[in-house]
Order: C-alpha cells, then sequence, then structure tokens
C-alpha cells in the first residue's frame, strides 16, 4: 500500500510540475515573445491594421464597411450615401442578432448557385442600382461598363477592396457630389490602387476606406 501511495504522489507530482511548466513557457513566455515580435517588426498588422482620421479610429483595413445614409421611417435597409465610394455589395448576410449593441455585419457567403433566381435578380437590381447612382450629367454609366465587383459580394462579405475600374467608374458622382472636380478625385484612385501581389498574385485594388479617408481631407 505505502509503496502504491508513494508511486501515485509522484505521478502526482510529476504531472503537476509539467502543468507548471508548460503553462508558463506555452501560457505566458510564448505570447509575450510572440508579441513582443509582432509589436515591434510589425505593429499595424498586430493592432488590427487600424485606419485614423482625424486622430481617433474610424476601422480597419482589413475589414469593409458600408456607407450609409440613416435609416428612414419604412425603410428595410438605408440607401447609399453617394458623396462615398461604395464598397462591394453584401447581399445575403444578416445583421448581429446576440448583441444588439453593435451591428455588426455577419461573415458569409450567400452559398447561392450561378443560376439561383434570387441571386441573378440580386445581381440585376444591383446593376441598375449602380448605372443610376453613378450617371451624372454628361457622364451617364452604361450597363457594359459596370465590373462583376460592383454587383456582386466577396465570399466574406468583407472585402475592404474594390477594383480600380469600380472605383473609376465612381469618380463623376463622387466629384460631383463632393464639389470637387473629376480629375482631383481621379488621382485619389490612382494615388490609392495597389498592385498585384509580388507584382503576379492577384489582381490590383483600392481600399475603399483608405479612399474615402482620404477624400475627406480633399473635400474638407
Amino acid at each position: 500500500m505505502n509503496s502504491s501511495a508513494s508511486g501515485g504522489a509522484r505521478l502526482l507530482g510529476a504531472a503537476l510540475r509539467a502543468l507548471v511548466v508548460l503553462t508558463v513557457l506555452c501560457g505566458v513566455l510564448y505570447p509575450l515573445a510572440v508579441t513582443g515580435v509582432a509589436q515591434g517588426l510589425f505593429p499595424h498588422q498586430a493592432n488590427g491594421s487600424e485606419v485614423k482620421s482625424g486622430g481617433r479610429v474610424v476601422g480597419s483595413s482589413l475589414i469593409g464597411q458600408r456607407y450609409d445614409l440613416p435609416l428612414e421611417k419604412g425603410q428595410e435597409t438605408p440607401a447609399p450615401d453617394l458623396r462615398w465610394f461604395q464598397p462591394r455589395p453584401s447581399n445575403g448576410l444578416g445583421s448581429n442578432s446576440v448583441n444588439t449593441q453593435y451591428k455588426l455585419i455577419l461573415s458569409g457567403a450567400t452559398n447561392r448557385s450561378g443560376d439561383n433566381e434570387e441571386l441573378i435578380q440580386w445581381v440585376k437590381d444591383a446593376k441598375a442600382a449602380v448605372v443610376k447612382d453613378n450617371s451624372v450629367p454628361g457622364h451617364p454609366v452604361s450597363p457594359s461598363e459596370v465590373p462583376p465587383d460592383a454587383v456582386t459580394s466577396s465570399g466574406s462579405g468583407l472585402d475592404p477592396d474594390i477594383s480600380p475600374a469600380y472605383a473609376r467608374l465612381q469618380v463623376n458622382r463622387v466629384a460631383e457630389r463632393n464639389h470637387l472636380t473629376a480629375a482631383q478625385v481621379g488621382r485619389l484612385v490612382e494615388q490609392h490602387t495597389d498592385g498585384r501581389a509580388l507584382g503576379f498574385i492577384g489582381e490590383p485594388t483600392v481600399n475603399v476606406l483608405a479612399l474615402n479617408t482620404a477624400l475627406k481631407d480633399l473635400a474638407g
């Protein structure tokens, strides 16, 4: 009995020592080391890729956001605020119903096939809205000019970027609404167009939040 009890005590002691050592190594030292390296070498990314304007955080460059007018009585969805560059659609996504203090867009795809009637109607409605919203006197927009990302959501629904083609499509409307010239707004788009990763991966993109932050500064 004594031998059995002492053996059990040794095993329990070894287990407790292993627990303490692994807790210190994996739960304290390793997280501190990773956090230190991240803050030292990649502080912007480590802190959420925050975008600031006027001294305050207005969002993350990694997460898309809407630019809408306040919801009016009787409206189910708010109308877009056409002073700003608009992001990709986020059809099919709901709002946060768990913590209603924060009206977050949920991440996820619509999971509808290419021949789904509802999806097809969404695309048609989105294209008609893009043509209507971005046609200004002297600069009508043709349906053939509307790029795919203007009428389809991304897999997550939270894509922060749009194509340069969609950004350029919005230039005349944004310029008119902000009392700027199309040349001024066009230069902003060029300045905020990012090329392919490593020069050959993916497609050129424009970050909508960064572009609208620059637009705000330009328009005063």
